[in-house]
């Protein structure tokens, strides 16, 4: 049967238009018979062409060295399925990668698809010098040495002739990657202007590009850079320089999946025939089907607000073909629904409290500006859920902890003692809660706060690898300056009865190298949408102070 045209970007959905309730099914295809090779056939094997720094080429075609096939086994095999092949892009290009690119992603040789890489001496030599320590990049640094030994092991001789032939990418398992790894084998003399001194590494980086470029004038050499200031000066020379973009989830943060849909304002006219309603244990549920159905994710949170009528806010819960099926949700606005003393002050701060309150949802991000009471609902949810219903045993809250300013120096004490400085937005809110509506006097709430902190846990990243968490309500602040490996780390720490919360402002990133794209909040909000234990919310209004929100929006 037909489908309607996918996506063209990632977190876009699909058009209502593109809804068809009349799909025919189309003709069958006429399926080509397979044909059995013979086992004495032989099969032609092309000559490896060679990339030589020396000899320039003479034309685009020759600058891309092929691959070898596989010969023929003794025994006779049936015909491989056809291999999806990529439209031809022109001559494949030849990407000089810096340093800081193996250190930021050591898959990233494997990255370039049909494209060559190439390695310049310096490089290797930058990574050797990073290679100790139990820090991210050396353990980076480390991992792409290992890569690089497992393809140079794959040469018959040592000799430079052989090297210099380039080694297949897919020679250690990565069949995405159809290109070749060049070393540097040989001296390259390249002049760089005065202004520029020749003992620097990134210096010696252009040379080798500028150098590439002249030895190869049909064939496209690129810079791949994180560093920005390398790419200016790249440029400047009249190189091609380009950002490593393979480590980003979307390059527009705008296309990032928000968690709530509006509801046209023509909802109940288009489905109110066909849509079916009950009623369970106070919650009423809504079976609806239509154009509507396909731009729907499950657990994705609609409202309806229309004037003079009632406003409609549901969860998506089920979709079951052309149907989906919403329940409405808890006000927790109401005084009654009150979360340990604290109240939702807006839409997006109701559809969060219901995702924090649901026992279903292991894992939720809630994402947006300073001011909009992520930490206080969440940590007001969490006490609930641990005094009040017995769900979790206890919260471990935890951060990244990156300086805003110059780092003052080691902190002494224990693990929990040195974390303290960095929870200072804990404190606050366990402030705000405390003072809720206590009337047991100062002894009472002394007792009260000596309580909810016994059963709060204040953990340093440093030492998540290896834990299970078992029945514990985890608190992630400040989840934008994580990497989208630390935020896998951390997620896999979870054991029966945990519910993980990510917090986080992605216009807030402090840590190197990481961009609104490529952090691994938005990492984690973009594979976990649509799934039926998790949920996401994007915050839009402040409610802290009116000082805030006009400084957030005027400074």
């Amino acid at each position: 049967m037909p489908l309607p045209k996918p996506p063209a970007q990632r977190a876009s959905r699909l058009d209502a238009s593109a809804y068809s309730a009349t799909l025919t099914p189309s003709k069958p295809r006429a399926t080509p018979p397979i044909v059995v090779a013979p086992a004495a056939a032989p099969v032609a094997v092309p000559t490896a062409e060679v990339l030589r720094l020396p000899t320039p080429t003479s034309s685009p075609a020759a600058a891309r060295p092929s691959l070898p096939t596989k010969t023929a086994s003794k025994a006779p095999a049936k015909a491989a399925a056809p291999k999806r092949t990529r439209k031809p892009t022109g001559a494949a290009k030849l990407f000089v990668l810096d340093t800081n690119v193996l250190m930021h992603d050591p898959m990233s040789l494997f990255r370039f698809e049909e494209h060559d890489v190439f390695l310049p001496m310096i490089t290797l030599e930058e990574l050797d010098g990073h290679k100790k320590g139990m820090t991210e990049v050396a353990r980076n640094v480390r991992q792409v040495s290992r890569e690089l030994d497992q393809l140079a092991a794959s040469l018959k001789t040592s000799g430079i002739e052989e090297m210099a032939k380039g080694l297949p990418l897919a020679g250690t398992g990565h069949r995405e990657a159809e290109g070749k790894l060049f070393f540097q084998t040989e001296l390259i003399d390249a002049p760089l202007p005065p202004g520029l001194p020749q003992g620097k590494a990134d210096n010696q980086i252009l040379g080798v590009v500028q150098a590439l470029k002249g030895l190869h004038p049909g064939r496209e050499v690129v810079l791949v850079s994180k560093d920005i200031n390398m790419r200016i000066k790249a440029r400047a020379l009249g190189l091609p320089a380009e950002d490593y973009r393979n480590d980003k989830t979307l390059e527009d943060s705008d296309l990032l999946y928000t968690g709530v849909q509006a509801l046209p304002s023509d909802f109940w006219d288009r489905h109110g025939k066909t849509m079916e309603s009950w009623q369970q244990g106070g919650t009423t549920y809504y079976r609806i089907s239509g154009p509507l159905v396909p731009t729907l994710l499950i657990n994705e949170l609609v409202y309806l607000e229309a004037p003079g009528e009632t406003p409609l806010y549901a969860k998506v819960t089920e979709i079951t073909g052309k149907t989906a099926v919403l329940r409405t949700l808890k006000d927790y606005g109401n005084q009654k629904h009150a979360v340990w003393g604290v109240t939702s002050r807006n839409r997006e701060q109701n559809f969060a409290l219901n995702l924090l309150m649901d026992p279903e949802c292991d894992f939720i991000t809630l994402t947006g500006t300073a001011g909009t009471g992520k930490t206080l609902m969440t940590l007001a949810a969490a006490l609930a859920q641990v005094f009040d219903d017995r769900r979790y045993s206890e919260i471990i809250v935890t951060r990244v902890t990156v300086p805003v300013g110059e780092d003052i120096g080691f902190l002494p004490g224990t693990e929990e003692e040195k974390m303290g400085p960095w929870m200072g937005a804990l404190d606050d809110n366990l402030e705000v809660l405390a003072k809720g509506g206590s009337t047991a006097g100062e002894w009472g709430r002394a007792a009260t706060n000596d309580l909810v902190r016994s059963k709060i846990k204040i953990k340093s990243l440093n030492f998540m690898r290896g834990r299970t968490f078992l029945n514990k309500f985890v608190i992630i602040d400040e989840a934008q300056n994580l990497t989208p490996k630390q935020m896998k780390t951390l997620i896999t720490r979870a054991g029966p009865g945990t519910k993980i919360v990510c917090l986080g402002n992605l216009a807030q990133i402090d840590t190197p190298y990481l961009t609104e794209g490529s952090s691994g909040l938005t990492f984690a909000v973009d594979r976990f949408k649509g799934w039926a234990h998790s949920g996401h919310v994007t915050l839009a209004r402040g409610e802290r102070s009116r000082l805030a929100d006009f400084a957030s929006e005027v400074l």
